[in-house]
């Protein structure tokens, strides 16, 4: 078979990013995967007038396609350069385990990031940490590397307000770190026999998942929790630092087993109550998004990007929702009510 060469864009890209950003090193991974060549550009003092040239926000990462094209969105990235360097496809053929990626992909972003960041900034040694590994990637050069730590308490200050924005907070806690325990175990055992997520190559749900689990893992709490209990996952982990295909996606009906009680338990079962949720919030102009998991109440600043984003997702199921396997699988793991 004829190894098959991607085409690549006309120019070099540039990511500004940050190595403690889940979704730069998502995007990172990502070009490496497809072997698309780029720059990588921190984001720091030295580098600040170049991001403010081109960021809409103050987010990373930032993707510059172009002295005038730039990009601040991980997915939409992605999205974009998958459909300009089509191949390896990160995408299954099956339409229903496409939208099983897409599904997943989501989830990372949206909902492992509350896990991420609930260990992150909770525990004070997890916090110090952080704290301290920021202030020395944005502070990078001398004289300054001088005031690092007399910065890392202000660090500290400033992020753990920032927690209420991903639902991190006390009355959210046990629910997360229930999240946390949970899907790491189903990770774990669904990746004991298998390189990635959907088989010897990865996906668009590796990425999504990949980056706040790798950050996670990079803390002292949860990098404790993982490597005592979850090698398949941890290997994963770092194997999707720089992903290589090892054969072909494997079928949907083959990963099920394996698969299902993470669709079940933890995306069915608070992903999508959320999202829903929250969705319907902001159409009512509500500050705060409220529901209950397991009898006990989950509270959290209303999401207006998630909004967004959930919105997106359920237009590509609109695409996918006439394939029979999908419409049984979302019916059968009681994802179905929530995407229609």
């Amino acid at each position: 078979m004829a190894t098959y060469i991607p085409q690549q864009p006309s120019k070099r890209l540039r990511l500004i990013g940050l190595t403690m950003s889940p979704y730069s090193l998502k995007v990172r991974s990502y070009l490496r995967y497809k072997k698309i060549p780029f720059e990588w550009v921190d984001r720091n003092r030295k580098n600040e007038a170049l991001f403010q040239k081109h960021a809409r926000v103050q987010l990373i990462p930032l993707v510059l396609f172009s002295e005038d094209d730039a990009m601040q969105d991980s997915t939409p990235i992605i999205e974009r350069l998958e459909s300009e360097v089509p191949e390896p496809s990160i995408h299954p053929v099956e339409p229903a385990a496409r939208f099983i990626s897409e599904l997943l992909e989501e989830f990372g972003d949206e909902w492992c990031n509350k896990l991420m960041f609930q260990y992150r900034w909770g525990p004070k040694e997890d916090a110090r940490s952080a704290a301290k590994r920021i202030t020395a990637l944005m502070m990078p050069e001398f004289p300054l590397k001088v005031l690092r730590p007399l910065l890392v308490p202000f660090m500290i200050r400033r992020m753990v307000p920032r927690m209420a924005f991903a639902g991190a907070n006390g009355t959210n806690a046990p629910h997360l770190e229930r999240s946390w325990f949970r899907t790491v175990e189903i990770l774990n055992e669904h990746l004991e026999h298998r390189s990635y997520l959907f088989g010897e190559r990865p996906a668009f749900a590796d990425f999504g998942i990949w980056g706040n689990l790798n950050q996670a893992y990079s803390d002292p709490t949860c990098g404790r929790h993982l490597s005592q209990n979850a090698p398949a996952l941890v290997h994963w982990i770092e194997r999707m630092d720089s992903p290589e295909a090892k054969g072909d996606f494997e079928s949907l009906s083959s990963l099920l087993p394996s698969l299902a009680p993470l669709l079940e338990e933890q995306i069915a079962g608070r992903f999508l109550p959320w999202a829903v949720a929250n969705a319907r919030a902001l159409e009512l102009d509500e500050k705060e998004t409220s529901l209950e998991f397991d009898g006990t109440p989950y509270i959290q600043k209303t999401f207006k990007y998630h909004a967004w984003s959930f919105a997106q997702l359920k237009e590509k199921f609109s695409r996918a929702s006439q394939d029979p396997f999908l419409r049984n699988i979302l019916a059968e793991t009681g994802c179905a009510p929530f995407l229609s």
